[in-house]
């Protein structure tokens, strides 16, 4: 193996490792990260086990990452009674979150989603369901997404070694 390849290698397995965990931590952008890491794997041994079919699946299946976690993110908290202004809430509670570490992160959505609620004249305790319902609906996307990213890795591994 040359000197280009264990580089590559090495570096992409550091970029896999630091996107699968950027899956779980909102700091790092985990889909695209993970997929470059997976990219300088091909790469690093000229594209002969993993070729265009299966990178393109993978930069599909790290695309849909971003799908799932949109999706069950709405769906709790309209399975909970949120409203859009709710869902709009939980999106700058998250973003607002991402400034204030892992507490922000966690209540971000929460607040957010309580405040958008609270904005349309309900109760405090709808509010606080739909705030609920919208964290459920993040636990449950970010379970989703880590499963993606599973799926990607593995997918990888088996291309290359079978």
């Amino acid at each position: 193996m040359s000197d280009q390849s264990m580089i590559l290698w090495l570096i992409g397995a550091i970029l896999t490792v630091t996107g699968l965990s950027g899956l779980l931590l909102p700091v790092v952008p985990g889909a695209p990260v993970l997929f470059l890491g997976l990219l300088l794997g091909a790469w690093a041994e000229d594209f002969q086990y993993i070729g265009l079919w299966t990178l393109l699946v993978l930069a599909a299946l790290a695309v849909l990452t971003y799908v799932v976690e949109f999706a069950a993110s709405v769906l709790g908290a309209k399975r909970y009674g949120g409203s859009k202004r709710a869902m709009a809430g939980a999106a700058v509670g998250g973003i607002v979150g991402l400034f204030l570490g892992i507490p922000g992160v966690l209540f971000g959505p929460f607040v957010g989603a309580v405040i958008g609620e609270l904005s349309l004249q309900r109760s405090l305790d709808e509010a606080s369901r739909a705030g609920f319902g919208t964290v459920v609906g993040l636990a449950i996307g970010l379970a989703g997404k880590f499963a993606i990213g599973i799926a990607m890795i593995g997918l990888f591994i088996l291309k290359r070694f079978i």
